[in-house]
């Protein structure tokens, strides 16, 4: 089925747009774009239905149309069925001599008042009500005392059924609520109504037919309500509602209370009774009337208010929350003057109008006319031909938002297409750029037309840094941007527009390295000049640096840096920025070039100062030689400090370089020690450097070294044969004696050693592990004493330090003119040391006599041993009778069959033992029950010695008290691989 939206006629007035002429905008960097858009904002479409006579009102809603024509029938028409309409008679249902003033339809486009006016004063004004889905009109008996002119209608309501609390403002300026609902048999219930009877705003009751309040806004004289409308603040209970009469917009706020999830809305007007009258914009106006409409956003909450009066369009931005003026509702409200028609003022006065976002429809009895609310502008006229008739009214539709326009004859929709494409231009003339940006569509050439505007405009004010963000956005010229700062002498704006640029460069290698040199020249050129005004410690100083410190840490300027570090290098020299130099050096990690220049000009201590900065052990290396060789002492104070982070072999090419003179030496020796001792390390080159230069200047300190490293051959750190030969150079008799023992020529070391001292040969003999190695030492050391000196004394002071040499070792060594008196003691002592030996042999000797004799004993007692075998008797392990098969009889009483126990102790054997019992199994098979004439080398029969052996391997031990059972004693009684198994059975 076709839409109605596609069913209409081409308007045979003609419609035309006017384009005001805007300011010519400043130019961006997009050039040769169509800016405007020609697609018609307003555009006009003529339905396809013809009513029955006349339309004097309309009413949409939810796609749901309501006419009301001259002859006094009501035209409805589903727009989602636009074949299906409906046509009735209201006439019959109303009160005679009573006029058709207004009609209202609440947004779910199921609820339809009409109000009735009398045409004289026999009939009273009445109000009438009908459903969507009935054709029978139904009077609101109990509001006949009141015209109504105007309906405030839930929008929270979802129901059908029923209205929900709606407000009805009156003629008279009455202002009640009530409900109306779909029941057959009672179409209304009426909840309370309110007035305000002046002077003194308290409440007065009304008799039977009026059950309630009624809040009389026109001070007792009839002030007809043009407009009324009613809202929840976000999800609370409190409310504003909004009233209009000819000259007047009144505000109401206030908590409603909440019954069965309907408001009641009397609360809202309580604290409006009792105080003075506030909260109200008053518009002088001769007008009859006024209309009061919402815009609502897409959340279906209200966002701004527009207010037809005599002078204009009072118009404001809604918000109820903030309150922060407690007398008003609403915030940017301004008059809107109504475009000039050229002719009388009071026509110039439209008689309807509706809202949208940014514009106000106007409706003339002959014209629509759109006007921005933004600047006032006419942007769309819209003439109406006579063949229409004038128009009735424009209406909008609050939930689809289709704008409707009726004249006498026809209905007409209104299409709005992208009303917002020109908000940005309008907002960036009135300098809100914000917004201007909000609504351009992100396009390009308009957000840059912004970014322009905004930018010159700060520029004008002053604000150069700001406006160098600003320009930074923009496509506008380079050259241009920056010949404007400069001429200002504005620098840092300058630096600001430069750095933002840079920060949005990504390919333009030649743009970016230029940016990067000039911001270091600016930021060069402001230190300097501060430190030559002597303000180097000033506040402006450090910011100027810190900010320098900051864009030189940047990924993308380090980056640059490493194409353009000499013409970076030779600005800041030029300068002579010796600090900043170091920083950039550091973070582009280029030191070589930095510290070879200083020490090229002989500053060591500069050189060893800035090593230690940048704590860089590639450069300690490189320079460590020049270093040293100048200042050595400074120099090892440098390698001390950075401790393990140098490795000493590296260091070495340097030490080796220097000069062999003592202060050199001792500074060398100062380092390696302390590496050895803190740092334990380890590297052989290292010991022995140092062990060459204990060789040629410090015998002590060899000696202390030589001890520390101790007497195993793998545990030293030097080359043992180097350091001998080293010392044998030099000779060193003492560390040749410990050198040689060390590598186990004891009596080489024993020789030199007793050349030295007799105290060091004896501490010498003591350090071999091999006895008789010892007793060999000792004699040569007893030899070398007595047949040089010929001391007795001293000869027998060496039998009590070494045990292991006796009288009868060192007699040989005498001459033979020595008496024996001499030795009587040493002699005596000798022999009763013997003796002792042998009474000790004796007892040990009598001891293994007693055991074998025990042994003999035992023996024997166990050949009479015998054990009963009852008939009766089970193998422990079957518990079969025992005697059935070949048996085995434990002294612990345990009893097996001989294939039982073999079978339980075929798992617990080990494999070797398996093998060997499987191979005699079957050697026993396959050899003839009646062999016996095989004899083995112990005089038994093969067979029976085959058997011997699986008896000595099966029955060594009792299975069930042997060791085997002792070394079980952990073992699960259900092993791992069977827990599954026996689980299940279990279960």
């Amino acid at each position: 089925m076709t839409s109605i939206f596609d069913q209409y006629e081409q308007a045979s007035q003609v419609s035309q747009r006017s384009v005001p002429a805007s300011e010519q905008m400043t130019s961006s960097g997009y050039i040769n774009m169509q800016l405007n858009d020609n697609t018609p904002m307003f555009s006009k479409q003529k339905m396809n239905f013809n009513p029955s006579d006349l339309i004097t009102h309309i009413a949409v809603s939810s796609d749901y149309l309501v006419l009301a024509m001259a002859n006094g029938k009501l035209f409805r028409l589903d727009l989602k069925m636009p074949g299906q309409h409906e046509e009735i008679h209201y006439t019959k249902f109303v009160q005679p001599n009573t006029k058709l003033t207004s009609i209202f339809l609440d947004p779910l486009g199921y609820h339809l008042l009409m109000a009735f006016t009398p045409r004289n004063k026999d009939s009273n004004p009445e109000l009438v009500y009908l459903h969507r889905k009935s054709s029978k009109l139904k009077a609101v008996t109990k509001s006949r005392n009141y015209e109504v002119t105007e309906v405030g209608w839930n929008y929270e309501n979802k129901s059908i059924n029923t209205t929900g609390p709606i407000l009805l403002g009156t003629s008279q300026g009455h202002i009640l609520e009530t409900e109306l609902e779909t029941d057959s048999d009672k179409m209304f219930t009426a909840s309370q109504q309110y007035w305000r009877q002046l002077p003194n705003y308290l409440p007065i009751y009304g008799g039977k037919e009026i059950d309630g309040l009624i809040f009389d806004i026109g001070k007792g004289q009839d002030t007809p309500i043009t407009g009324i409308q009613f809202h929840r603040v976000a999800n609370t209970t409190k409310y504003f509602v909004f009233v209009t009469t000819p000259t007047r917009l009144y505000q109401f706020i206030g908590h409603a209370m909440i019954t069965d999830d309907k408001p009641s809305l009397q609360s809202i007007f309580y604290s409006y009774l009792t105080t003075p009258e506030t909260g109200f914009q008053e518009i002088p106006s001769t007008l009859k009337y006024s209309k009061l409409q919402f815009y609502f956003d897409k959340t279906n909450t209200p966002k701004t208010f527009a207010w037809l009066t005599e002078p204009g369009i009072f118009y404001g931005q809604l918000d109820p929350s903030s309150q922060q003026n407690s007398n008003s509702l609403f915030t940017q409200s301004e008059l809107i003057n109504y475009p000039s028609n050229g002719t009388d003022s009071k026509d110039n006065t439209p008689l309807s109008f509706v809202l949208t976002e940014f514009h106000a429809l106007l409706m003339y009895s002959d014209r629509v006319k759109a006007v921005s609310l933004l600047n006032q502008e006419l942007v769309y006229e819209d003439k109406y031909s006579e063949v229409h008739g004038k128009l009735k009214n424009i209406v909008k539709d609050p939930i689809r938002r289709t704008i409707w326009a009726v004249t006498g004859t026809a209905v007409f929709r209104y299409k709005v297409s992208r009303e917002e494409r020109n908000v940005w231009r309008i907002y960036s003339d009135k300098e809100q750029f914000d917004l201007a940006k909000q609504y351009c569509q992100n396009n390009p050439a308009f957000i840059d037309i912004i970014n322009v505007k905004q930018a010159e405009l700060l520029f004008a004010k002053g604000d150069y840094e700001k406006s160098a963000e600003i320009y930074a956005e923009t496509q506008s010229s380079f050259e241009t941007v920056c010949l404007k700062f400069l001429e200002v002498e504005q620098v840092n704006a300058l630096k600001v527009y430069l750095g933002t640029r840079l920060n949005a460069l990504d390919d333009d290698k030649t743009l970016i390295s230029m940016i990067v040199i000039w911001m270091t020249e600016l930021y060069l050129s402001q230190l300097g000049t501060l430190r030559r005004t002597g303000k180097e410690d000033s506040q402006e100083y450090h910011k100027i640096q810190s900010d320098f410190e900051v864009f030189l840490l940047q990924p993308k300027v380090v980056k640059c840096m490493q194409h353009i570090k000499p013409v970076v290098y030779d600005l800041m020299s030029s300068h002579g920025d010796k600090q900043n130099l170091i920083k950039l050096t550091v973070i582009n990690e280029d030191y070589e070039n930095v510290v070879a220049q200083i020490i090229y000009k002989k500053s060591y201590m500069e050189a060893l100062k800035m090593l230690q900065t940048l704590k860089k052990s590639d450069l300690f290396y490189q320079f460590a030689p020049s270093l040293i060789e100048e200042i050595p002492k400074q120099t090892v104070n440098a390698l001390i400090a950075q401790g393990p982070s140098l490795s000493p072999s590296k260091l070495l090419p340097a030490f080796l370089s220097c000069k062999n003179d003592e202060a050199h030496v001792t500074e060398i020796i100062r380092y390696l020690e302390f590496m050895l001792q803190n740092f334990n390390v380890k590297d052989r080159a290292i010991h022995n450097y140092l062990l060459t230069l204990y060789v040629e200047y410090d015998q002590q300190a060899l000696m202390r070294y030589l001890a520390r490293q101790g007497q195993e051959l793998t545990m030293v750190n030097y080359d043992v044969h180097y350091a001998l030969r080293l010392c044998r150079e030099k000779g060193l008799s003492e560390a040749c004696v410990k050198l040689s023992a060390l590598l186990g020529l004891w009596e080489s070391a024993a020789e030199l050693a007793l050349e030295v001292d007799v105290s060091l040969a004896k501490s010498l003999a003591d350090m071999p592990d091999d006895i008789s190695l010892q007793r060999r030492l000792w004699l040569g050391i007893a030899e070398h004493v007595i047949t040089k000196n010929q001391d007795i004394k001293e000869a027998m002071s060496l039998l009590g330090e070494c045990p292991l040499i006796k009288i009868e070792d060192i007699l040989p060594f005498f001459s033979d003119v020595v008496t024996i008196d001499h030795f009587r003691e040493p002699i005596c002592q000798s022999l009763q040391e013997y003796n002792n030996q042998i009474e000790e042999l004796k007892a040990e000797m009598e001891d293994a006599t007693k055991s074998a004799e025990f042994v003999r004993s035992e023996i024997h007692s166990f050949r009479g041993r015998s054990v009963l075998v009852s008939v009766v008797d089970v193998c422990c392990l079957c518990d079969i009778a025992l005697l059935l098969r070949p048996f085995y009889l434990f002294p612990c009483g345990h009893r097996f069959h001989g294939d039982c126990l073999l079978a339980e102790m075929q798992p617990i054997l080990t494999p070797a033992r398996r093998k060997k019992i499987t191979d005699i199994q079957r050697q026993l098979a396959v050899l003839p029950n009646i062999e016996l004439s095989t004899v083995t080398s112990s005089g038994l029969p093969l067979r029976e010695a085959l058997r011997n052996e699986v008896d000595d391997i099966v029955a060594s031990e009792c299975v069930f008290c042997g060791e085997h059972m002792i070394a079980c004693i952990d073992k699960p009684f259900i092993a791992d691989e069977d827990w599954d198994r026996v689980m299940k059975e279990w279960e």
